[in-house]
């Protein structure tokens, strides 16, 4: 809620009084409650984005079925960024300024996400962001659902050293922050761990992009080295379609060089045949296969929503599902949709996750996830092949960066840093001015 239509709620609260209003308590507040919903429709991420849009839209639908919040019905207000990482910026600004939305789940990738940064703080808006990202950022006005790199690179490394024996790391992302920062985390991680840096290739394309056949070639080569080879992938969108179809081309089977991926769940599957590329891996914090009665209720649900019974269910979508409930959960402890009240409502809040557990909103807004490694199936599923005993609390700043390692956020009171570096004793800089900064 914003500043003016608190104002509002508190002199209207005022006037019931001294009409002799009785003790019960009055929302002053009328019509719905706006929901922002800030996701890519058109454009090269609609493939990955259009389905959490619907996600949304359905939480929504459920929640007013069940009396809707604060005695008020939930309102979705969809806009389309189109891919277009500035349009996101100016949309966001739309959505808070003039739609006046209390809160706004969206964004996927990190360019996005960081171009919508300066505006949700300028304008001290709600954002919930459902992907899984690089890291390197706590902001105050932003909850991040999705995992960090220690809830999903840094185990699925270890998975394939560990469990596949692999010695020979291509590192291939699309060309923008999120793959660039996992990856340099990842780069140094590996070093670490004794791996050399002949044994490490790296390699960007830009978003859209379809013509492999050099690049999976390339990556045949470095893999014919007589060392076990795998690609870590952080390619985004619809890049992966052709990029999976010409490894089955060139006849890269997992058990010669396994994929494993962070930005490829059942949505982007549902593409292409899957047949070729039956054993290779993603990474996620949820599989649509998972057994868990709290999963097969989201997945009938989904299924009658969208009336497609071949309709998948990801892991973002579970992350949107999440942040919705612990959303809701916020609103109703602090009994107003106010953005301060809210924000500090929400830190501790926990709400079941669709895998059988509970996630819980830590003090540096990021969550509890259990780390799940999965293999593609014929069927365009994943056969899960190893998990973590117990969810794992996302790390704001990375232990594997030199500057990052003195970082801790922690959005209570008194500190309330996004950045508080514990060896200099000093808070820096908010995420939003970080990313404006850096443009």
């Amino acid at each position: 809620m914003h500043v003016t239509t608190f104002k509002k709620q508190l002199a209207s609260v005022v006037m019931a009084a001294a009409m002799g209003a009785g003790a019960s308590v009055v929302y002053a507040e009328e019509g719905p409650i706006k929901v922002g919903v800030l996701h890519s429709l058109s454009g090269t991420m609609a493939i990955s984005e259009t389905a959490l849009k619907d996600t949304v839209e359905m939480l929504i639908e459920k929640q007013n079925a069940e009396g809707g919040l604060l005695g008020r019905e939930l309102e979705a207000v969809v806009v389309d960024p189109a891919s277009n990482w500035p349009l996101f910026a100016e949309k966001a600004r739309e959505l808070l300024a003039q739609e006046e939305v209390d809160v706004i789940f969206g964004n996927w990738t990190s360019v996005s996400r960081k171009s919508v940064l300066p505006v949700v703080e300028e304008l001290n808006g709600l954002l919930f962001y459902p992907v899984q990202y690089e890291g390197e950022e706590s902001s105050e006005n932003v909850f991040y659902t999705g995992a960090a790199p220690n809830q999903q690179a840094i185990p699925a490394v270890d998975y394939l050293m560990n469990e596949i024996g692999v010695e020979r790391w291509v590192l291939a992302g699309t060309d923008y922050v999120y793959p660039r920062t996992t990856n340099k985390i990842l780069e140094t991680y590996l070093m670490d761990q004794g791996v050399a840096k002949e044994d490490i290739m790296i390699n960007y394309t830009p978003f859209g992009h379809s013509d492999w056949q050099n690049i999976v070639s390339d990556i045949k080569d470095f893999g014919s080295a007589g060392k076990k080879t795998a690609v870590v992938s952080t390619i985004n969108g619809d890049a992966n379609v052709p990029f999976y179809r010409e490894l089955g081309n060139q006849g890269i089977s997992s058990t010669d060089i396994p994929v494993v991926a962070f930005s490829v769940g059942e949505q982007e599957l549902s593409g292409i045949d899957t047949g070729p590329l039956v054993g290779h891996l993603a990474a996620w914090n949820y599989f649509m296969s998972v057994d868990s009665d709290a999963n097969y209720d989201f997945i009938d649900e989904w299924i009658e929503y969208t009336g497609d019974e071949t309709a998948v269910t990801n892991d973002p979508m579970e992350a949107h599902y999440i942040g919705f409930n612990m959303w809701v959960k916020a609103v109703q402890k602090a009994e107003t949709t106010d953005v301060d009240a809210v924000k500090d409502a929400i830190i501790g809040v926990t709400v079941p996750n669709l895998t059988g557990g509970y996630a819980t909103m830590m003090p540096n807004h990021h969550i509890t996830k259990p780390v799940l490694i999965g293999e593609i199936q014929d069927n365009g599923q994943f056969a899960v092949v190893w998990e973590t005993p117990s969810t794992v609390a996302g790390d704001a700043w990375s232990d594997y960066l030199p500057g990052s390692r003195d970082l801790i956020a922690d959005w209570r009171a008194p500190m309330r840093c996004g950045n508080y570096n514990v060896k200099e004793g000093e808070c820096g800089a908010s995420a939003g001015e970080q990313a404006k900064a850096a443009e």
